[in-house]
Parts: structure tokens; sequence; C-alpha cells
């Protein structure tokens, strides 16, 4: 998909790759990255052939946020450009069927952290960190960091970190469960992708099933949720790819899922 002017987008092995591409604009989300970003996520939900997709960028940091210099591009507030431009990338990334993973270096702030924090599962270089830069600015977290933070870090923390318009370093991501790997600068590419194409040989039925349930988690009852699990179980166990694997169980073998 050369066709993209701020991202990159690339699928082998099954796996989806993003990469934001505007390392001299420290890969702010412009209008235009805004728009290409919902492109390849939907043309990532419609390709039969990914199961995993991964979020990276090009240059010395993550992304540093909203290009400013754009201003509103177009809207009449802030709400209209939140709602009309971050939320489907957003949502896209939450509703998706497939696994995102978030590869983060150097800084990611603002709402490039919202962006990185929505997906499923992130991997930082050491050295990294989150920058919620927004009381600095007399404004308020956006693109669902708030949700993300106060989940992770409880309350307290989250508030005070939001307050101090402060950093979030990638050993502390660790610890409060924001990502789910720390590795080295250099080995961040390599880490991910091995990551990505093993999680790609996994079952895609059971990958969708359980990011849906599991997402529901703090907004049902636990009631609601033993019925949801057991309404998805169905669809999993009357599945090829879950009778083959049983039967691969037994016979002693790997498994070979085909989403189906």
């Amino acid at each position: 998909m050369s066709e993209f002017e701020t991202i990159t987008y690339a699928v082998e092995n099954r796996v989806a790759t993003i990469t934001l591409n505007r390392p001299k604009a420290m890969n702010a989300f412009s209008q235009k990255m805004r728009h290409e970003m919902k492109q390849v996520i939907d043309a990532s939900e419609a390709n039969d052939d990914v199961r995993v997709v991964v979020l990276r960028a090009e240059g010395k940091g993550f992304s540093s946020g909203t290009d400013l210099t754009e201003g509103l591009a177009g809207f009449e507030t802030i709400e209209d450009q939140i709602i009309e431009e971050y939320k489907p990338i957003i949502m896209g990334i939450a509703e998706s069927s497939k696994p995102y993973i978030a590869s983060i270096h150097g800084a990611c702030a603002g709402i490039g952290t919202g962006i990185a924090l929505s997906c499923d599962l992130a991997i930082m270089a050491e050295g990294s960190f989150l920058y919620v830069p927004f009381a600095g600015l007399s404004l308020v977290p956006d693109g669902g960091m708030s949700h993300y933070l106060v989940e992770a870090m409880g309350y307290k923390r989250a508030y005070q970190v939001f307050l101090e318009a402060g950093r979030i370093q990638a050993d502390e991501c660790l610890q409060y469960g924001i990502v789910n790997k720390v590795t080295e600068a250099g080995q961040l590419i390599e880490a991910t992708k091995a990551w990505a194409e093993a999680l790609a040989q996994g079952a895609p039925l059971a990958q969708k099933f359980g990011k849906q349930i599991m997402r529901q988690v703090h907004t049902s009852t636990f009631e609601e949720m033993l019925g949801l699990e057991a309404k998805l179980q169905i669809a999993c166990t009357t599945s090829q790819d879950s009778q083959s694997a049983v039967m691969a169980f037994f016979e002693k073998k790997k498994p070979v899922f085909i989403g189906k």
C-alpha cells in the first residue's frame, strides 16, 4: 500500500504492520495521518490473511500526539475533531476481531499514548516513556487515556501523573501492567516481530472471542460474563479449529488453525 503518505503498511507472515512515518514531525497525528490510519485499520480487519496487527513508528519516538500546527483542521470544536477522526481509530482497534500490539520506543505523548494504550498488548523499549502533558497545557486527557491509566494505576496515581504532567517510564509501565514486555532498545523490532508471528499461529476464533469477552469485563456483571462466555464457547467448541486441536492434543501433534 505505497499510496499512503504518513504511514507505511505491510503484511507478512499473517502480521500486518502499521508504521507511523512522519519522523520529522515526531509522528504527530495530522489530519492526513488520521484518515490513513482509519483506512489501514479497516483494511486489516477485512483481510483474512491478517491475524495480528502491529502498530509502531519510525524516527526517534513513537508519537508526540496531535499535530498542533493544523489547529482544528476544519472542525468547529475539538470535540468534533476527536469524535469524527480519533474515535473511529481507537474504536476500530478496540472492536477489531484481531489482536493489536503497540510497539513503543522513545517518547509516546498526548493522544499518541491513548492510541497506543487502546491496543490489546504492548511492548516498550528500555528508556522509552509515556508522557501525559495535558494539565501543563490546561487540557484534560483524551483518546481514552484516563480510562486506561486509572484502570492500570488506580485513581490516585493516575490523577497525580496527570496533574504533574508526568512521564511514566518503561519499567513503571511494566510494573503497572500498562505494557506486557520491556526489551532492549536495539531489540524492539525483532522482539515485536517474533511475538506477533507467534501469536499469528494461534487460534483466530479464540483470539477474537476472548478479546470480545475481556473487553466487556469492567462494564458487565459477573452473571452477564458467565452468560457471554457460555454463549461464545458454543461457537468455539463447534468449530473445525477446536475439534482438530483436540484431536491434535491426543495425537501429540501441533494444531494448525484456519479460523473456522
